[in-house]
């Protein structure tokens, strides 16, 4: 797997990439928005480690770029809480946010958690066909693109229609580890409201319990 790392300050930039490699994968480095862009066009990237406060372009502009163009996981690093607020609120495409500074195992879990991929096979609901092996989505035979984490959630609540799924439930099947707390609901809410909005859902797939969570269909 090939992983790609943009951040401004070395330092930082080579712990993530030395614990990154001690797991086994390739890691490329990118010390601004431009080169990033320009190693991401030209090796085959498997996930992106995106420091947001970045010279020339910034993370934000980044992963609009990037997403415009692939699905590839993408894993947004924050300085602030207040600044993940602030992603989220974008709905950026990003993944995942994690705030500075982390643990080695944290950065690890997550990247895992990203690179992971669902492999139960292909669930058909209502006028809906999801493969998650190939992380397609098509509505009415029309494909949908979704990032990584969004398509995990739809998935999870598509394969099991009816069922109530909590906020912390939903974000434990999309991440290994959880977000902190004051950052949990808003995050699982944008994530659903941008899943509604591609799918066009007018209260007809994802529906909100209220004081519970969601759920598929009625």
């Amino acid at each position: 797997m090939n992983i790609l790392v943009v951040e401004d300050e070395k330092s930082i930039r080579e712990v993530e990439a030395a614990y990154l490699k001690q797991q086994g994968y390739t890691v490329f480095e990118a010390q601004d928005g431009e080169e990033a862009l320009e190693v991401f066009a030209d090796k085959s990237i498997d996930l992106i480690i995106l420091d947001l406060n970045l010279p020339s372009i910034d993370g934000i502009e980044v992963c609009r770029k990037i997403r415009n163009k692939s699905l590839v996981p993408i894993i947004m690093v924050t300085a602030r809480i207040e600044e993940i607020d602030e992603l989220v609120g974008l709905e950026t495409g990003a993944d995942d946010y994690i705030k500075k500074p982390f643990s080695p195992a944290i950065l690890i879990a997550r990247v895992k958690s990203a690179l992971r991929r669902v492999d139960e096979g292909i669930v058909e609901e209502m006028d809906l066909h999801i493969d998650p092996e190939k992380m397609l989505v098509e509505k009415e035979g029309k494909k949908i693109s979704f990032t990584t984490t969004q398509f995990n959630i739809l998935y999870t609540l598509v394969k099991n229609p009816g069922k109530v799924f909590t906020r912390e439930e939903i974000l434990d099947r999309a991440y290994d580890d959880s977000l902190p707390p004051d950052v949990l609901d808003r995050t699982v809410d944008a994530h659903i409201k941008s899943i509604r909005k591609k799918l066009d859902d007018k209260q007809k797939y994802i529906h909100t319990v209220i004081g519970k969570g969601y759920k598929f269909g009625e």
